[in-house]
């Protein structure tokens, strides 16, 4: 693959340079939980205005048409300019786009695209954390509505959005698999609960939802009764991809500020430091070549839902050696309350190898669905169907995907 940029996507990346650098200076993202979600969403206001959000959808659902490598463009400058990243739910703007109606892609996409409408995901329960395919939470047809109970758990941002993408069982005649079904339901339903809860990094972030006969009118589901299981492999694709949640922003921001606090003189500065921040900068860049990479097979319509299984080994690589080198950059200070931002991009790195599904079973799937290779001898000859290893994610819900095939 050529990674050089063609004169149409030069041309496009210096605009997007020229627009960064007419919103210069970037103030610190606000450490208050609430400040820093209306900081960002007003960031993706002028973000969209300017025309550099959505730049990979459709026209006709308030997108530009292009090719998906300029969706990687876009966070590339953003992050090479420590500038704040694209909001980062734009994997369920994605699955709405496939799946949605054209009433929905029309009502939906256009103010998540604004920053104007936050969304959240409800997919991870208290008893199914691990098996998407298990869980309890039930949407029983009644009349022209769904009725829907149940609760869900690590549901990132819910309290702040204004959607949640839901998955509930509705099919009671039909295999685990083939028996859920995807909602859109606001978060202010009579009978919903969001209750947050504080992580370790200090912040609100998760929260979980109680679901007590919450009517949903037909017309909210996505896609058909009972196709909730492939909207969710969707779902979790797209959000296991760097460049669909902005990671890679986000890392070379860091990296930047980094390197402007070395040439300060404000960090340590010994050679096996600074040894280890130049591999953390080859990492990330490793991470951005091979988005790339992904995201051209995207282009071309090869297909990269597994291909994203190792963007996403190579973004919990890049997340916590950075996050690593910065601790040991800051000292003991970073406890002590002196680098705030450091410490949480520290705690939150350790769940990298955990959300948007572990370490081991996209291991698990690049050996089996890229490499081939045969599946364990000690596993079931037969079983009811494939099964789903989950766990909190990153943003907005769990982490679902078949272990092989």
């Amino acid at each position: 693959m050529d990674f050089a940029d063609s004169p149409q996507e030069a041309a496009f990346r210096q605009r997007l340079r020229d627009w960064i650098d007419s919103q210069r200076p970037f103030p610190a993202l606000p450490e208050d939980d609430d400040e820093r979600v209306e900081y960002l969403a007003d960031w993706q206001h002028r973000l969209f205005d300017a025309g550099w959000v959505a730049v990979s959808f459709p026209e006709e659902d308030g997108g530009h048409g292009l090719p998906a490598v300029y969706e990687a463009i876009v966070l590339d400058e953003l992050g090479a300019a420590g500038a704040p990243p694209v909001w980062h739910y734009g994997y369920v703007t994605r699955v709405i786009q496939m799946y949605g109606t054209a009433e929905q892609r029309r009502r939906f996409l256009a103010p998540a695209f604004r920053g104007e409408e936050r969304w959240c995901q409800g997919f991870s329960e208290p008893g199914a954390g691990s098996d998407l395919s298990a869980i309890s939470t039930r949407a029983v047809l009644d009349g022209d509505h769904y009725v829907i109970s149940g609760q869900k758990v690590w549901t990132s941002e819910a309290h702040w959005a204004r959607w949640c993408l839901l998955l509930a069982r509705s099919e009671t005649d039909r295999r685990r698999h083939d028996s859920l079904s995807c909602f859109i339901l606001p978060v202010d339903s009579p009978g919903l609960t969001v209750r947050p809860f504080r992580q370790i990094t200090g912040s609100l972030e998760f929260a979980e939802l109680f679901l007590d006969e919450v009517r949903v009118p037909v017309e909210m589901r996505v896609g058909e009764a009972g196709a909730g299981w492939r909207i969710a492999m969707s779902t979790v694709a797209f959000e296991r991809g760097p460049a669909d949640v902005g990671f890679i922003a986000d890392f070379r921001r860091v990296l930047g500020h980094l390197h402007e606090e070395l040439r300060a003189g404000r960090l340590r500065s010994d050679g096996d430091l600074i040894s280890r921040l130049v591999w953390a900068g080859i990492e990330v860049e490793v991470l951005r070549l091979h988005v790339l990479s992904t995201l051209s097979r995207r282009a071309r319509g090869l297909g990269a839902e597994d291909e994203m299984s190792i963007d996403k080994l190579l973004m919990t690589r890049a997340d916590q050696g950075l996050a690593h080198v910065a601790a040991d950059l800051v000292g003991a200070g970073m406890l002590l309350g002196q680098h705030p931002s450091i410490l949480h991009q520290y705690m939150w790195s350790r769940a990298a190898s955990v959300y948007g599904g572990s370490a081991q079973i996209q291991r698990d799937i690049i050996a089996t669905r890229l490499l081939g290779l045969p599946r364990s001898t000690q596993r079931p000859a037969a079983t009811a169907g494939p099964t789903a290893t989950a766990g909190p994610t990153a943003t907005g819900g769990p982490v679902a995907q078949p272990a092989a095939g």
